[in-house]
């Protein structure tokens, strides 16, 4: 392994053989004895040797050097005339030059050959890098291989040359002359320039990287004006070449070099490979020349300084402290402003006390030259060794430094196999900021990889997707090849057969994709064959997606990049273990995700799961519009009532935690068709195309427009109902605190983010997209601004308009796809009735109604069925909505013209009421008769299916059930004036005190009574800080919509309150409903003195408060 990592220098495999070039050079001897022997018919002899040269140069990439140039140039403009010692004298520098560039060639690819027993450089006398004081400088010869169509279509030719350390320039960047396209043996642009930077060699850090860039200013159009053009023209990126340069051995650059130029793309902008690109046969090579000397510059790594001073921050300023404090709150180092850096490399010897900060402190290091590197060691050598997780902050490409990296690297050490698997995509990426291959993170990877097998299972699936990046391919090859050579014959073994599954699976799914829908399935079968034949030769085979996953299903998306997926799921995932870690249990459910390759991968399938869109459906194409298809569908799975309730805990668990981890993600394209609810309860979403903020647009207008999916029918399943409840409360606490803890990990998110700017990912490319998950986390806010602005972001989901029709477009959009075949399916039928299993129905009619309380207060309608060939009737309990929504299903099937009129929807006044019920019975028992007296294939498509359970019976008129029912019913209004004294609700309050301000964060309050009407309150806050004779610290919240658990998460403060102050003060917490002019009734109030509280700064005191009636009812 080591040998094969020390052929970085030439990492590129040979464009010709050793015979192949033996060949050609006896050709070219050849014809070199006959052009000495030759004393008359010279320009024959000429052509066939300028052709044997031709040839050998071609072979060797093309290259033309000056010497074969100059060798060829001395031969005469008239063959005939030439002398013989002329003739040696050509013969004798062709060969020379020829000698020369094989010996460059092999210098710079992995050849099979050599010219000569090289001397060995590492007996050669050798100069400290940082005691040279002359500048950097270079000559640049040409480029070659030029394409004829650049010849054609582009003129001034130039080289842009920079000097950069961790993505910052060293210095302004140097250029050369405007030239054209030359024709010689080959179509080359040549400058022969010398390139000199204004930077001393001492001066340069080891891991300086030099950048050269070909621009050409594009040829203007035929008959275009020239002068006006020119104005319009700018110079095109042609292509660019990245080199260190000091070696893997810390020696400086000398000699001739051959760089072969990368195609400049926008992709090419972020992270840029440092070797040449040879793996295209047709790229264009920069031939540079560096001086050449008796001795080697080598850069050798200086030890830490002896001392370094350590201060306590205390012994800072207030305002040094107020400073430094909110650098550091920022949590990343990509934000940092000059002002900052100054600031933290001034004050770095009163950070050590937060190991978490050093990537802050070092990425504000003024230079990294070999003078400055001590003063930065000796930081890493006393500063506390920071956490595994902490130190992938150091990993990024702005942190080239190799002693740097190294600590880094054994401070992961400590991580564990499981943790690592978690992060390992984000090492695998982090191996292109490796200057050399032959890195401490490669051998740490080799290592771990060599201890667990599941680690080598994942790196090598890894590997295999990083070798689609063209620019770091080779040294992910390597990599790989180094892997394999690392493990077993077994695991090699196990490794081919997977590479064989997946490839026949990929091109079943490809087939099937690609074929018409009439074909697919026979299509899928013959792929099955395949399969199956796969099997008979290998009798077991793992899968990349889990290796000691017993696979049910599997689905094979192809023409999908699934690298975004598995991303958004890989940070889930660490969001979710964060939470357990914290004692946070949000019922998230993690599937697997991994791609295989471009355009193709693997999802494990999640069993008893369905999506949204189809449970809303099952209440009509405008499902999603209503309140009731989650809670109906999930209550249909869940009958009994513990399964119910444990449904609706895991319901709210879940949909919190996707809330969170979708709005921090910035996860789009969110619709009915991407997020699944399972039977047992849980939310999660797929599909994760779009994310960071990238939404679908339609036209100019954002498809999502809400900060997340929260709609009214999942907050219908947490309320219990369409009015808000004291499970409203916990939910919004459960987001809070979701979002809290995550937040306190903002640096972790970002740097495994960070970590994955060069991964390809469309949507993930720079720095604006990492800054997006940046201002979700909002991580310079104290935690309790944090909870109020996600309150708001809920309110705002929930009040939002445009996910609902979001929702509704996709339905209809779905519609036009779907089949023909399919019958639409009534949410309270769940099974398909027929003729044959349930008989006819001969007579129907609506007998009584009855008032219910649960989910939400109505009536619903007791049915009479008949059936043929059953005896007896059976009693069927509907709502009026059911009815609405089978009236909807019958008429996708058939036309208006067949169908009776369906009774309005829409009533002035009070719907709940009796005579309403009355009205609407008689109304249904008319449609109903209608329905049944229609075409036949209308009649007998009618059905209204048979209780499943006893408790679906309705009481009959003689049960004693209907009179509890009625007795309820008019017993279900309350007096408003409860008894003085008596508890009518409670408060939730979040108090703390800080630098003499008092905080108060009115969270939630729950059991408010209604109102002497019967309708619910408008609730809201008012405070009062007692002693206070002038009513001046009154202090209220927004007001609360008909609702008797509102939640408020809203922040009251009182500035300049003296610590001795607080045992004589007294909070006075109101609750009050809104009214007509401006007369508000009195809800509760109550008294909390802030002496019993006990107040620390460090912490903060949260309870809940009960509300008494005090006083009178109606207040101004």
């Amino acid at each position: 392994m080591n040998h094969n990592i020390l052929l970085q220098e030439r990492p590129i495999k040979q464009t010709v053989t050793r015979e192949a070039l033996t060949l050609l050079l006896d050709t070219f001897h050849t014809e070199g004895e006959c052009f000495l022997l030759a004393e008359a018919d010279f320009p024959p002899l000429v052509e066939r040797l300028v052709q044997s040269v031709k040839a050998l140069c071609n072979s060797l990439a093309a290259v033309e050097t000056p010497d074969i140039t100059n060798a060829l140039s001395l031969l005469p403009a008239c063959p005939c005339r030439l002398q013989p010692r002329v003739q040696k004298r050509v013969v004798e520098s062709l060969t020379a030059s020829i000698l020369d560039l094989v010996q460059l060639y092999c210098a710079t690819f992995n050849s099979n050959f050599y010219t000569a027993i090289q001397s060995s450089r590492l007996t050669a006398p050798t100069q400290e890098a940082g005691l040279i004081s002359s500048p950097l400088s270079f000559n640049i010869y040409a480029a070659h291989r030029i394409p004829i169509t650049w010849a054609a279509s582009y003129e001034g030719f130039h080289l842009s040359c920079s000097l950069s350390h961790g993505g910052v320039e060293l210095c302004s960047p140097q250029h050369t002359s405007k030239q054209v396209v030359s024709k010689y043996l080959f179509h080359l642009v040549v400058w022969d320039q010398r390139i000199c930077f204004p930077v001393q060699i001492n001066r340069l850090p080891r891991e300086t990287q030099l950048t050269v860039t070909l621009y050409a200013m594009p040829l203007p159009p035929p008959g275009a004006a020239e002068e006006k053009n020119k104005q319009r023209r700018s110079a095109e990126a042609l292509g660019w070449v990245t080199m260190p340069l000091f070696n893997f051995r810390h020696v400086l650059a000398c000699g001739r070099k051959l760089l072969g130029l990368w195609p400049s793309t926008p992709e090419s902008r972020n992270t840029r490979s440092s070797s040449p690109n040879f793996s295209q046969p047709d790229s264009v090579i920069l031939q540079v020349d560096f001086p050449s000397s008796s001795f080697e510059v080598r850069f050798t790594t200086p030890p830490p300084a002896e001392f370094s001073p350590q201060y306590e921050f205390s012994r800072l300023d207030r305002d040094s402290q107020r400073q430094l404090q909110d650098v550091l709150h920022k949590k990343s180092l990509f934000w940092l402003t000059q002002e900052d850096r100054k600031l933290l490399w001034e004050k770095r010897y009163f950070c050590h006390a937060e190991s978490g900060c050093l990537p802050l402190v070092l990425a504000s290091a003024p230079s990294w030259e070999w003078a400055c590197l001590p003063d930065i060691y000796v930081l890493l050598k006393q500063w506390a060794c920071m956490n595994h997780l902490d130190s992938l902050g150091l990993l990024h490409a702005i942190f080239p430094d190799q002693e740097l990296r190294r600590t880094a690297v054994q401070w992961m050490d400590s991580i564990s196999d499981p943790e690592l698997l978690d992060f390992l995509p984000q090492l695998v990426q982090a191996l292109k900021y490796e200057c050399y291959l032959d890195s401490p993170l490669v051998r740490f990877l080799l290592r771990r990889a060599i201890g667990d097998i599941r680690i080598a299972h994942y790196l090598f699936w890894l590997l295999k997707d990083a070798l689609q990046d063209s620019q770091f391919s080779v040294r992910y090859q390597y990599l790989l090849a180094a892997l394999l050579c690392c493990s077993g014959r077994g695991l090699r073994d196990e490794f081919d057969r997977q590479c064989w599954f997946v490839g026949i699976l990929a091109k079943v799914a490809q087939r099937v994709r690609e074929a018409s829908p009439s074909s697919r399935q026979a299509i899928l079968r013959e792929g099955l064959d395949e399969v199956g034949q796969f099997f008979t030769v290998n009798c077991t085979c793992r899968l990349p997606l889990n290796p000691s996953l017993l696979v049910k299903g599997i689905n094979i998306p192809s023409g999908d990049d699934l690298r975004q997926d598995m991303l958004t799921l890989q940070m889930i995932r660490i969001m979710n273990k964060i939470w357990v870690q914290e004692g946070l249990d949000m019922r998230m459910v993690i599937f697997r995700c991994f791609s295989t390759g471009r355009g193709r991968g693997m999802v494990e399938m999640i069993p008893n799961a369905e999506t949204l869109r189809k449970i809303q459906v099952e209440h009509g194409v405008t499902g999603s519009f209503k309140d009731r298809p989650l809670a109906d569908w999930l209550q249909k799975h869940n009958p009994n009532e513990d399964e119910y309730e444990k449904a609706v805990e895991n319901f709210i668990y879940s949909c919190a935690g996707c809330c969170v981890a979708t709005y921090i993600l910035g996860i789009c394209d969110r619709h009915n068709d991407n997020i699944m609810l399972k039977t047992s309860g849980h939310m999660f979403h797929i599909d994760f195309g779009k994310f960071l903020g990238h939404a679908q647009m339609f036209g100019n207008i954002k498809r999502d427009r809400a900060p997340f999916v929260f709609t009214s029918d999942m907050a219908y399943v947490i309320n219990g109902g369409d009015k808000p409840s004291s499970r409203f409360h916990d939910f919004v606490d459960l987001c809070c605190e979701a979002y809290n803890l995550i937040r306190k990990h903002t640096h972790l998110f970002l740097n495994l983010l960070g970590l994955m700017l060069s991964c390809g990912i469309p949507e993930l490319s720079d720095l604006q997209d990492l800054k997006y998950v940046y201002d979700a986390l909002r991580p310079h806010e104290s935690e309790a601004d944090a909870t109020m602005y996600f309150t708001r972001l809920i309110e705002s989901s929930l009040g939002s308009v445009a996910t609902k029709l979001n929702f509704f477009i996709h339905n209809l959009a779905q519609m036009k796809f779907a089949s023909a075949e399919e019958q639409p399916v009534l949410s309270f039928a769940p099974r398909v009735h027929s003729l044959k299993s349930d008989g006819l129905i001969r007579n129907l009619y609506v007998c009584r109604y009855q008032r219910t309380y649960s989910p939400s207060k109505g009536y619903t309608y007791i049915v009479k069925v008949e059936r043929d060939g059953h005896q007896e009737a059976a009693f069927v309990q509907r709502g009026f909505e059911e009815f609405h929504e089978l009236h909807s299903k019958l008429r996708l099937l058939f036309p208006s013209s067949k169908l009776p009129s369906f009774p309005s929807r829409f009533v002035i006044g009070r719907s709940r009421g009796e005579a309403m019920a009355e009205r609407r019975k008689e109304e249904l028992n008319g449609y109903v008769w209608h329905l049944m007296h229609a075409a036949p294939e209308v009649a007998h498509t009618l059905d209204l299916p048979q209780p499943q359970a006893d408790h679906d019976l309705p009481p009959s008129r003689g049960d004693g059930r209907l009179q509890s029912y009625i007795i309820l019913a008019r017993a279900y209004k309350v007096l408003w004036t409860p008894p003085a004294g008596r508890v009518v609700g409670e408060v939730k309050l979040s108090i703390s005190y800080k630098s003499d301000k008092l905080f108060i964060m009115v969270m939630h309050i729950r059991g408010l009574q209604p109102l002497q009407d019967g309708t619910d309150p408008d609730p809201y806050v008012k405070l009062y800080l007692l002693p206070d004779p002038q009513k001046t610290s009154k202090r209220k919240t927004k007001g609360g919509r008909r609702t008797c658990n509102p939640t408020y998460n809203e922040m009251l403060v009182y500035d300049g309150i003296p610590r001795g102050d607080l045992q004589q003060r007294v909070i006075h917490l109101r609750v009050l409903s809104e009214g007509a002019f401006w007369e508000n009734t009195l809800l509760g109030e109550t008294f909390i003195a802030l002496r019993d509280l006990d107040l620390d700064p460090s912490h903060r005191r949260v309870g809940w408060y009960q509300l008494g009636t005090v006083g009178q009812d109606t207040v101004r």
